[in-house]
């Protein structure tokens, strides 16, 4: 119980993990920017293509790819050298 609780704690500040929150973070707002907030003005300067929302969708992707790779592959305790 004790070493899954350690291995619990170590992986919450995997930097994959932190990576993956802050970039959904952003990923989120521009997908809602781009599809609530996207101005004809803004979609005529970006030659018709709404730049946030697959900007937004990209950054997801990205995010849910770094904690898929946190999932499979965690942090392994070291092992202590006995010599």
């Amino acid at each position: 119980m004790a070493t899954e609780s350690k291995t619990r704690r170590r992986s919450a500040f995997d930097i994959r993990m932190i990576i993956a929150l802050l970039v959904g973070v952003y990923g989120v707002v521009l997908t809602v920017m781009g599809i609530g907030f996207t101005t004809d003005e803004e979609l005529a300067k970006a030659a018709g293509v709404n730049i946030n929302l697959w900007a937004g969708i990209g950054m997801l992707v990205f995010a849910a790819a770094f904690v898929l790779w946190a999932q499979l592959r965690p942090l392994v305790p070291a092992e202590p050298d006995t010599e």
